[in-house]
């Protein structure tokens, strides 16, 4: 039987994120009758620099920031932390290097989706119904790590059972997130970082106190796991796991599609800076305090793997359960439970405007039909509740390591977006046979690699994607038309203004 002091303060925060999503639909009721589309999916391009950080911070912060990033840090040390320094400048990347050339092509063209975008660049349906594929597909992956993540931690520090949590904060975040679109998944995604901010901070400071201070903790790590202290930790920390990850978790975050359609949403170029800034200091709390705990908790729990199920994700919900009172534990999983439902919202709307806003919208006015604007809001509703209902089911069962299938969806979504974006947003030569090729085959040598378990020199198999979409990108390119006028003076308009 589950502690309901524990449960309390969890369900008081999902009612809480439920309410503002109810709110935000009600004072958005008027924008969603002039343009539901560009209100519900990109909130009216009128985000302000606080919530876009904070939404940019808490879609890229996921479960396996509280839960399989810790695990990591506790088996490897101070490795894992140098290499988690890379995560800190990822919104300063991706806001700084396609925020506003992505916000001025999309009023251009007004665009609403990253696919919009591509489809206006590329002049090709078959890139924009993959692009919307793999998303989709990656995204639901995702989302299902997230789920299971959050329900493992919820159930050991509850003692609630796994599926009441996963229903309790899988079904209400599908409600609200259906309810509030891009605006209220903003604004909640706002409260979830500083509940995930607030959560790593009791965390840290409870484990402290339960281990005599830093200086003990380390002392004793120092006296029992000196590997820990050094940054390849005695073979565990390779340099190729650096490469891998720094290139996994760090640059080629800049083109993951759930944080680009934020430059799409913010409503000036004062918002964007004060993002940039904002963002990276949040991200970086967040990412080097979570694995601090993690390197902290070598020095304060039971060192044997078999206490924890023979699985690192189990490291946080031991920590949050051995060092704090069913209080304080109850209000420290919000801050896991905040970094799952925000992370799962926003890949839900964006999955559902793959299919809606992506394909059927655009199939739609193909046959010279338009959909009414209560029709596009009924169709988008039953596309993000069917969906989140699909990922809930899957995660009923769970599957293996959350950080393993986190990291597997992040690369499949790199290797299909990197180039594409890059060198489409960048390079007035690149054409749509180039970037269907990059797109198709990255993801399927990527997927190919990670199946059959094969790498170059020990390095993580995004490297094998990523190489392999930049040549299948440069070949095909080839054999593409040339771009035409038209769209190099909307890409690039400095350059081919007449």
């Amino acid at each position: 039987m589950g502690n309901i002091v524990n449960l309390l303060p969890v369900m008081f925060f999902l009612i809480l994120m439920l309410l503002v999503s109810v709110y935000i639909k009600k004072s958005s009721a008027n924008e969603r009758q002039k343009n539901f589309t560009l209100e519900y999916f990109i909130g009216g391009r009128a985000l302000g620099g606080l919530v876009l950080a904070m939404t940019t911070a808490a879609t890229y912060s996921s479960v396996s920031t509280f839960v399989g990033g810790p695990g990591m840090a506790w088996v490897i040390g101070y490795g894992w932390l140098y290499m988690a320094i890379v995560q800190v400048v990822v919104i300063f990347l991706v806001l700084g290097v396609f925020g506003k050339k992505i916000a001025l092509i999309s009023r251009r063209i007004d665009a609403v989706t990253v696919i919009d975008i591509l489809r206006a660049r590329y002049q090709s349906d078959n890139i924009s119904t993959l692009s919307a594929i793999v998303m989709v597909i990656f995204f639901c992956a995702t989302m299902v790590a997230q789920f299971v993540g959050a329900a493992k931690l919820f159930e050991a520090v509850t003692g609630f059972s796994y599926l009441t949590g996963l229903s309790l904060f899988g079904l209400i975040v599908i409600l609200y997130t259906a309810i509030g679109g891009f605006k209220g998944v903003a604004v909640t995604d706002t409260f979830c970082a500083l509940a995930m901010i607030i959560g790593l901070c009791l965390l840290l400071d409870a484990m402290l106190k339960a281990g005599g201070g830093f200086e003990q903790i380390m002392a004793n790590i120092a006296a029992n796991h000196p590997d820990m202290l050094e940054p390849l930790s005695d073979g565990k920390m390779p340099i190729s796991l650096y490469i891998s990850q720094w290139l996994l978790v760090g640059i080629c975050t800049l083109s993951l599609p759930q944080s680009v359609v934020r430059g799409i949403s913010y409503k000036d170029t004062k918002a964007l800076h004060r993002a940039m800034i904002i963002g990276t200091i949040v991200i970086g709390a967040m990412t080097l305090t979570a694995t601090l705990i993690g390197i902290l908790s070598k020095g304060i729990l039971p060192e044997n793997l078999e206490a924890y199920g023979n699985s690192v994700d189990n490291i946080t919900p031991v920590a949050i359960v051995k060092s704090m009172n069913p209080f304080w534990a109850g209000i420290t999983i919000i801050g896991p439970v905040a970094a799952t439902i925000s992370t799962v919202s926003s890949l839900l709307l964006s999955a559902a405007s793959a299919i809606i806003k992506d394909i059927y919208m655009h199939e739609t006015e193909k046959r010279c039909r338009t959909l009414s604007n209560a029709s596009t809001q009924r169709l988008s509703l039953v596309a993000a509740i069917t969906l989140g209902i699909a990922v809930y089911l899957i995660a009923i069962s769970p599957p293996g390591v959350i950080w393993q299938i986190n990291m597997f969806s992040f690369g499949g979504l790199e290797t299909a977006f990197f180039w594409v974006l890059i060198l489409g947003l960048f390079w007035p030569k690149a054409n749509n046979i180039g970037a269907l090729a990059a797109m198709a085959g990255g993801v399927i040598v990527y997927c190919a690699t990670m199946a059959l378990k094969i790498s170059i020199f020990n390095l993580h198999q995004i490297v094998i994607g990523i190489g392999c979409s930049l040549i299948l990108f440069l070949i095909g390119n080839m054999f593409g038309r040339p771009v035409s006028r038209k769209t190099l003076k909307i890409f690039f308009p400095k350059n081919f203004s007449e």
